[in-house]
């Protein structure tokens, strides 16, 4: 992980996120744009075609637009999907507290857990058997393991109640980014 700093980029420039396991292995990376900053967070948009890469896979390209807010000192970060995106509306990863660095570059680890909102309104815990597998394997401290169900059990209760981000705050950052397959 990069030297951290709190450099965002230009509105409208690049944006890269990088998710870590715990283990340090790359987990996903998403070029993004940024599109700015409000009580919430910062706001990254993902234009349909936006490259996205697992691991050390092949990058391919995501079809649908998207925005994801990476709410500082949180351990979740928020993807919010357009009504025909995905099978989610908004997928919730629960992650280390996301730190920015230099060449607005933002870093985290992911814990494995999500909690998902299915369009049909229904609200998910998704994961769990990735995260007690991980735990085991890359041997999470005790802390780390209760602050990750914590979390989770949190993301829960306030995504079932649409409570803010996880109501209609990503609906106008999503709005500048659909329709915009260039990113620009």
């Amino acid at each position: 992980m990069q030297q951290q700093s709190d450099e965002r980029p230009e509105a409208g420039g690049p944006a890269v996120v990088q998710y870590f396991k715990y283990s340090g292995d790359l987990h996903w990376r998403h070029d993004l744009v940024y599109l700015g900053d409000d009580g919430h967070g910062t706001w990254l948009g993902g234009p349909a075609g936006t490259t996205i890469q697992r691991g050390h896979e092949p990058p391919k390209r995501w079809p649908s637009p998207f925005v994801q807010l990476v709410a500082p000192g949180q351990w979740w970060t928020l993807f919010f999907n357009g009504d025909h995106s995905d099978d989610y509306r908004i997928y919730v990863d629960v992650i280390t507290p996301a730190t920015w660095s230099q060449g607005g570059r933002v870093e985290m680890v992911d814990l494995d857990l999500d909690v998902v909102l299915h369009h049909d309104g229904s609200v998910e815990l998704l994961d769990e058997d990735e995260f007690l597998e991980h735990a085991r394997l890359f041997s999470y401290p005790d802390w780390l393991v209760d602050r990750a169900r914590v979390a989770a059990a949190e993301l829960m209760i306030e995504v079932e109640a649409r409570a803010e981000p996880f109501g209609t705050a990503g609906e106008p950052w999503l709005r500048m980014v659909e329709g915009n397959p260039s990113g620009s």
